[in-house]
This record gives structure tokens, sequence and C-alpha cells, in this order.
């Protein structure tokens, strides 16, 4: 088995698993580095389990023992070895080889948004942004939860949805407050969660949290069978394009996404004000 295969296998098998097991199985998604170079102690202490339950995780997915599966993740580490200087050199290898037919990087990095664009609107609904904006207005607070990559996105939403006037609060991880932050979410509120692989750590922890809680939680992800989207109650989902190893190309749907969502929430606080006159 290799490492896509796992990492498939962890997703698919995901809601039939123990609590125990979807706990390891979240930390191991979005972990995938420690799972393959840390020792089995570290990994337990980091993953608040013990030992014995990881060395159980890996036999209930076919593998001997604890050792056998982290050889798995080991591969995959080697495989995503390759940092940005090297997809740089790989960018410019194939410009090179096209010669006069490529102007510039530019072009793919162009031709990897509209990729992105496209497959949007194959995955995302109107009905599925209505839904979204219909919950956001129920709530008495919309707190967002959007790290590394996703944060600009949240950012702009939280900008957004203040000009619109919609009661917000963006989990931005100042001084290390994260689960500070996430413990002021209560009844009545939601939880828009943006993050894909490597997931964060804190923004699925929150989002199971938030999830046993009974609260509302919509997430923006690349499927609902990701880690962070079977949390949710609505799932947007945005497929992750990589160009040449770069999958920052994805801003460009994100941001499609979140105009969209912009615009049908101030239309449905239209209405609402209509129907009140």
């Amino acid at each position: 088995m290799d490492y896509e295969h796992l990492r498939n296998e962890l997703v698919e098998r995901y809601s039939i698993l123990s609590r125990r097991l979807q706990q390891i199985t979240r930390y191991a998604m979005s972990h995938p580095n420690e799972m393959g170079m840390e020792t089995i102690a570290v990994i337990a202490e980091n993953s608040e389990v013990p030992p014995s339950s990881l060395i159980r995780f890996a036999k209930s997915f076919g593998f001997s023992g604890f050792s056998e599966m982290q050889k798995v993740f080991q591969q995959g580490l080697v495989g995503r070895m390759s940092e940005y200087q090297k997809r740089v050199q790989n960018l410019n290898i194939e410009i090179s080889q096209q010669g006069d037919e490529v102007q510039s990087n530019l072009g793919y990095f162009i031709q990897g948004g509209i990729q992105a664009l496209q497959s949007l609107r194959n995955t995302v609904k109107n009905e599925d942004i209505e839904k979204t904006a219909s919950i956001m207005i129920e709530s008495n607070v919309v707190h967002i939860a959007a790290q590394r990559r996703s944060f600009p996105i949240g950012t702009y939403l939280t900008y957004a949805l203040s000009h619109l006037g919609v009661p917000n609060m963006l989990l931005d991880s100042v001084g290390g407050m994260f689960a500070e932050q996430g413990k002021t979410i209560r009844k009545g509120d939601v939880l828009l969660a943006i993050s894909f692989s490597p997931y964060a750590n804190e923004v699925l922890k929150l989002a199971g949290n938030v999830q046993e809680r009974g609260i509302p939680v919509i997430v923006i992800s690349e499927s609902i069978l990701s880690p962070l989207g079977l949390f949710s109650d609505v799932c947007l989902e945005v497929e992750e394009i990589e160009v040449f190893g770069f999958r920052g190309v994805i801003l460009s749907a994100l941001m499609c996404l979140s105009l969209s969502l912009v615009v049908e929430l101030g239309n449905q606080m239209e209405q609402q004000k209509k129907e009140m006159e």
C-alpha cells in the first residue's frame, strides 16, 4: 500500500472507526510528517492516545504493526520533500522545453486558476450557497476558522461580513490563543471552517468539538469525505489544483466562492428586510 492509497483509506473508512481511531486518523491526516518521523511514544503523546491505540490503528488498516504503517508515511514524506526551489526548477525546465510556445511561468498559473474556477462550477451548486447563507443569517455570530493558506480567505470574509453588518469573529490565533478564541462559540452561533490538506489540526479539533455541542459547522474543503468535511452540516467542495507542486492557485476559486456567498447573504438580508416592512 502506498501513501496515497493509505490516505484514501483513512478518509473513506473514517465514519466507521471508533472514536479513538477517528482521533488518530485526524492527527495522521494533519501531521503526516510526524507520523513518518517521530517515535510511537512521541506520536502517542501528541495525539493524546496510548501507544497501544496506535498499534491497533495500524492493524485495523491491514498492517502487522505501527512500524509497518510508519514506512508508508515515510514514503509519502520522501515524495513531499520537493521544496519550493525544486518546484521552481521543474517549472523552469518545463518552460525551457516549451521554447517560444510559453511566454512565462505566469501562463501556467493562469491556466491553473482557470481550471480551479471551472471545477468550482461543477462542485458547488446554487442551493449550497443559499443554504450556507441562510444558516449564517440565522446565527448570532459567525466564527471563522482559517489557518495557513486559507487564512487570506478567512480575513476577506471577516471584512465582507462586517460591511454587511453580520456579527462575526475571525479566530486568528494571535498570541497562540486559537483554542481560547474557540471557546467563545455559543449555542446559536455558527462555525465556518476552512482548511485543505495538510489540514490545520487546530481547525479539525475545533470543528469536532463544535459539532459535538450541536452547533452548526459550515466547511469549505476539497471533499465532504475529508477529515474536516466529516464534521460539516454544509460542505462547499473546492478542488485543489496544483501547478508544479504549488497549490496557492486555489485562492482564485476560494475568492470567487466567497464573493458569491457574500452576495447571496446580502440578497437574503434584503429580502428579510422587505418582508418585515
